[in-house]
């Protein structure tokens, strides 16, 4: 049978459900959210005369579920008007219509008789077919498929979503024995191409693999903290960035998933396991007292953490007295900060001989220990561990990549020393000779399933750029960027310079890079796999140039940057940018002269200059304001007033998108460019548009002139800005960087409706750029920024 997911319902619409809403309608996918119906009115709607009969009433909970997505931050909708894709509805009035979907989420309250009594509703009206899966978090898939027809069992599954389900990349599929073969394989792919997850295979065991695992490393914390009489504090600032965690590191996580949450998933292995495993899934007791005085984290405000004033105190869990934050200053932690690689910083704090190394080696090791003896278990193979480790928990690392790095044999060595078990798994890998559950030969890499060494399987979507420059190398390289070749004729710019920056060096890289990829390739793609795709240029050393007074050398460099911007945009072969996370600034004005930008769906994109107290100087204007003409249809008159004022506006407040949908609002893409849902497909789903491009016989543009709207348009331009600077919101520095960007977009003093040439708007921009930045009070702007990372309004 062939599937398709063309509309589906979500049942219950709490924050997981809505989220689960929106990030179908995210993906184009119509929604209908079902929840219970009110038992009795509230006095504001028994005052306003409605009853309990009223679609309004019976439909409240969906539709303010829906409601409150538009306030939710981050936000689960990447556009506003995804909205219009979710209709509400209510479990008694609305079930008939799940004959009009293709799958139906369950993510009601984990209770198993509620969710069987719902699915006894869902099989009397669903279609045959019809795929539908639950979002527990660790009830039994089989347990819950009891009862029902062969037909639904054939179709039922898990799916577990992790939230926020818009960001977090880990979905866990878990197949019942009944599950059909095909139906896993469906939902498995869908959940990759199209929802754009990180798909892992669970076995139906409590709590599946990431949160057993991040349960227990957590609960393991919390013992060692208060047996080894460590601050949460201090164990804070050890468990966080500094291995390869998030920043959140173990307590404020904690919080953020609320104890109270965090207990109940805690409570559901517990119930399910014996023996010393069982002990370690009893919470600490005064986690139970922190949820009986309502402490129970962010959403109450006060957990392990609260703040009072501008002041964040720690709790004392023996007092229960909030405290200053400790940190932990140790040695091992000067040390750790020198190394380069996340493996060596791990190693050099897990073997510290200091209280850094004490309690990181006894968090750590018991965790490695386990999952090894879980493998098999929740999961086929470590691999499948690993990978739920880091897109369910943001590990860098998983557990048996950890394992690896800091050293098997020594670590199961220290080990033994402490009388501690090891798992058969990893005496296996030991007593074959090896040395690490994952090697790396000919550019494959291997990982150890218990008797050999196996091939992880490859995905082609999945495109690892280090893997590429060490099995081929690379085309050519200096500091800021190299050039790769990613084969199918399709060559790749990778920047990698600190912050990915623009600096002279990268505008060399680029204007090489076209000149190759015009002789020997098809086309071009801009991308890199760093944290972000770039945030602008290198401000430290235009800072530096400006404070010598150094304008020659700045209009060199700025001179060259616009040359290097016009060479993308007329290249013979098309140029593909792949923007993803910050692309700021100069990152904008990368991707703004491209062929086609394919982005990906958690792109910030925005030319943030005014911010420092400039304009964008690379065609940053002129490119984002052709790119809004070239959005509007043809054969209709183009108001370029209005044209120019949203442009206007978009640099002069500095506005940054929150998705790349948004980005599109604001015509930063436009509506031939591409989305990416899936962030590890980015760099292949460029390379396909390069492709496509360069086989449909692509040509490069022409340089047409420009329309623009002279004195009157930069006197229009003007007119919101001086009001703001008359009302006191922004200040007289603000409003002589406004008159120059006005008077750049308006094409300087020319009538309304000249038709310019696009060198001479450069030339506009170019001086501009060169006169604010003579300025003190930009300058003054731009050291605030490299000193504090945020603006300074002069």
């Amino acid at each position: 049978m062939t599937y398709q997911i063309k509309k589906a319902a979500v049942l219950g619409s709490g924050v997981m459900g809505s989220g689960i809403a929106a990030h179908l309608a995210n993906i184009g996918i119509p929604v209908l959210l079902l929840d219970i119906v009110p038992e009795k009115l509230t006095d504001e709607e028994a005052a306003k005369g409605l009853t309990l009969e009223c679609v309004q009433v019976r439909n409240k909970m969906a539709a303010g579920a829906l409601q409150k997505l538009l306030k939710q931050k981050p936000a689960p909708l990447t556009s506003k008007n995804n909205l219009t894709l979710i209709e509400a509805g209510n479990f008694e009035d609305d079930l008939e219509k799940l004959k009009e979907v293709d799958w139906i989420i369950e993510v009601i309250v984990e209770n198993l008789d509620a969710k069987k009594a719902l699915y006894e509703k869902i099989d009397a009206v669903r279609n045959p077919g019809t795929i539908i899966s639950s979002n527990t978090s660790g009830i039994s898939i089989e347990a819950m498929a009891e009862g029902r027809s062969d037909d639904f069992q054939k179709h039922f599954l898990g799916t577990h979503f992790f939230n926020p389900p818009r960001y977090l990349k880990l979905l866990e599929v878990i197949p019942a024995s009944t599950t059909a073969p095909e139906v896993v394989e469906f939902m498995t792919k869908f959940g990759e191409d199209r929802l754009g997850k990180g798909v892992v295979i669970a076995k139906d065991t409590p709590n599946f693999i990431a949160n057993r695992i991040g349960t227990y490393g957590l609960l393991v914390t919390l013992r060692e903290m208060a047996n080894r009489g460590y601050s949460i504090g201090e164990v804070d600032s050890v468990t966080g960035t500094l291995i390869g965690r998030p920043k959140s590191a173990t307590f404020r996580t904690l919080d953020v998933v609320g104890l109270d949450t965090f207990m109940h998933v805690a409570k559901n292995v517990y119930d399910k396991t014996e023996g010393e495993e069982q002990q370690v899934f009893v919470p600490p007791a005064f986690m139970q007292k922190m949820v009986e005085n309502g402490w129970a984290g962010a959403k109450a405000k006060q957990g392990f953490y609260v703040k009072k004033g501008k002041e964040i105190l720690e709790l004392n869990p023996e007092t229960f007295d909030y405290e200053s934050a400790k940190q932990l200053k140790t040695p091992s932690i000067e040390m750790a900060k020198q190394q380069k690689g996340l493996a060596d910083k791990v190693k050099t704090l897990v073997y510290a001989k200091d209280r850094t190394g004490e309690i990181l080696w006894h968090i750590l090791a018991p965790t490695l220990r386990y999952s090894a003896r879980l493998n098999g278990e929740i999961a086929d193979d470590i691999v499948a561990i690993d990978r739920a480790m880091k897109w369910g928990f943001g590990w860098q690392q998983g557990p048996f990549e950890m394992w690896d790095a800091i050293g098997v044999a020594q670590s199961v060595e220290k080990m033994k020393e402490e009388g501690t078990a090891i798992p058969p798994f990893v005496q296996r890998l030991l007593e074959k000779g090896y040395e690490t559950f994952y090697k790396e030969e000919d550019g494959e890499l291997y990982f150890f399933d218990g008797e050999e060494y196996k091939v992880v399987p490859a995905n082609e979507k999945v495109i690892d750029l280090k893997r590429i420059k060490k099995k081929h190398g690379v085309i050519k390289k200096n500091a800021g960027a190299s050039l790769i070749d990613m084969g199918d004729g399709i060559a790749l710019l990778e920047f990698h310079s600190q912050s990915n920056a623009i600096g002279l060096d990268i505008l060399q890289m680029i204007n090489f890079a076209v000149d190759e990829v015009e002789q020997h390739f098809k086309g071009l793609v801009i991308g890199n796999q760093g944290k972000n795709f770039c945030v602008g240029a290198n401000l430290g050393l235009i800072l530096m140039e400006a404070q010598d007074d150094n304008l020659f050398e700045l209009d060199f460099v700025i001179r060259t940057f616009q040359k290097t911007m016009m060479k993308i945009k007329y290249s013979k072969k098309p140029v593909v940018a792949a923007p993803f996370a910050m692309t700021l600034g100069g990152g904008a004005e990368v991707c703004l002269p491209a062929a086609h930008i394919q982005a990906s769906t958690e792109t910030y994109i925005g030319l943030v200059e005014t911010g420092v107290g400039l304009i964008p100087g690379g065609g940053g204007n002129v490119n984002l304001y052709a790119k809004h003409l070239k959005g509007l249809p043809n054969g209709v008159r183009v108001d370029y007033q209005y044209v120019a004022n949203k442009v206007f506006e978009t640099i002069a407040m500095a506005k940054v998108s929150t998705s790349a949908e948004e980005a599109r609002d604001n015509n930063f893409l436009d509506f031939a460019d591409g989305i990416s849902v899936n962030a590890d497909h980015l760099l292949y789903d460029a390379k396909q548009a390069a492709l496509a491009l360069y086989e449909n016989g692509y040509t490069a543009p022409k340089k047409d002139k420009i329309p623009v709207t002279g004195d009157s348009g930069y006197a229009t331009m003007l007119l919101g800005a001086e009001g703001m600077f008359l009302s006191g919101f922004i200040s007289e520095h603000d409003l002589k960087i406004a008159k120059k960007l006005a008077f750049v977009l308006a094409g300087g003093k020319v009538p309304y409706g000249t038709l310019v040439d696009e060198q001479y708007m450069l030339d506009l921009e170019r001086e501009a750029f060169l006169s604010l930045i003579a300025e003190s009070k930009s300058q003054q702007r731009m050291q605030h920024m490299l000193l504090k990372g945020k603006p300074l309004r002069n």
